[in-house]
């Protein structure tokens, strides 16, 4: 018996030489040590041994056992260590090689275009004035010239909210960028008489008001329930509606370019008189006709008009000296016309495939 075990030493332990991998040195193990492998076979014959050569056997086993396992444990060290060597040098890095670079953060589309008529109007003197969104019906309607149950207001379907003292009908999101007309003439006034000048003294306005605009609309390719808007506003004396033709023409070449071409079509704003809308030569087709301006040739971008006398005295300033133009644009659709997208709702999806494009 202990020659059977001697014997089985020798062989497991020249197999055990053979082994190249962790796969097969677990499949060594299992056919030598397991519970079905080749020394816990040799042992079930224990049985048949004679009594008194059982202690001398038994101990035998235990040694041939010992060094098998110690054997296994020294293989499988050397096999770790060796995968794991490979694997580094698999994948080793080359640290001379130069780094990736970082990927870098890009403008919204949306705040490109911001920038670009924040600096068109800056080279004028316009200084950009933040209202709030959150406004009161008085200044987003009332003080607009828009009265109470005056059939403009359908223009705009607003969201209203309940006011802090808990009544409804009073506090809106605002519809229109044009409250902070009232909001920054006032403030103007006010600092005016603090300062002891007259009616007659106050200074100009000469201002660009960006945000966020909200109604409820229908949500599609052209429409969105929240839209960025500019407005513009200048208040002074003898300004005059030549002078808001030239500060379009100049703004709408800065952006699109000095062959564009402008016309002024007339329209109806309750806080300017005279109105209009202001179309600009289509920058596709050069005013021939495309899908993009519906084969007419030319392209709305904005709406402006003369400051209505009754806004102008509603922020301080009395319409027998003062005069002004105002004029407001949405900011999506220059981007649109500038680019040449064609869904609105992509700029408030946060979709990087398109966002990545700017």
């Amino acid at each position: 018996m202990i020659e059977k075990l001697n014997l089985l030493q020798q062989h497991a332990l020249a197999a055990l030489g053979d082994v190249d991998g962790l796969a097969a040195l677990d499949e060594w193990r299992s056919q030598t040590l397991g519970r079905k492998g080749e020394l816990s076979s040799l042992m079930r014959g224990m049985g048949k041994v004679p009594a008194e050569e059982r202690p001398a056997v038994g101990q035998a086993a235990n040694e041939v056992k010992a060094t098998l396992e110690a054997a296994y444990e020294t293989r499988r060290l050397s096999l770790a260590e060796a995968a794991q060597r490979e694997a580094l040098q698999r994948d080793a890095v080359d640290v001379t090689l130069p780094g990736r670079a970082a990927e870098v953060g890009r403008l919204h589309p949306e705040t490109q275009t911001l920038r670009e008529i924040y600096a068109a109007f800056a080279d004028l003197g316009f200084q950009v004035y933040r209202s709030r969104d959150v406004e009161l019906d008085e200044y987003n309607f009332q003080l607009l010239n828009f009265p109470l149950h005056h059939p403009a207001r359908d223009m705009q379907d607003s969201f209203y909210v309940a006011s802090p003292e808990g009544t409804e009908g009073d506090v809106l999101l605002r519809t229109h960028t044009s409250p902070g007309q009232v909001h920054a003439m006032r403030e103007v006034v006010a600092q005016a008489k603090a300062d002891g000048l007259g009616d007659n003294e106050l200074p100009p306005v000469r201002i660009v008001l960006p945000g966020m605009c909200y109604r409820n609309e229908q949500i599609t390719a052209r429409s969105e329930i929240q839209f960025l808007q500019v407005e513009g506003l200048a208040v002074g004396k003898k300004i005059t509606m030549a002078d808001l033709k030239g500060t379009l023409h100049y703004f709408v070449r800065r952006l699109f370019g000095p062959q564009r071409k402008l016309r002024f079509r007339t329209s109806y704003f309750p806080f300017t008189e005279p109105s209009a809308e202001v179309d600009m030569d289509c920058i596709l087709c050069e005013g021939s006709g495309c899908r993009l301006c519906k084969y007419t040739g030319w392209l709305e971008i904005l709406g402006c008009g003369m400051v209505h006398p009754t806004v102008l005295r509603n922020g301080g300033y009395d319409p027998d000296i003062y005069s002004g133009f105002a004029f407001g644009m949405g900011p999506e659709r220059i981007t649109m016309l500038k680019y040449g997208i064609q869904d609105i709702r992509y700029f408030w999806s946060n979709d990087l495939r398109f966002l990545e494009q700017f």
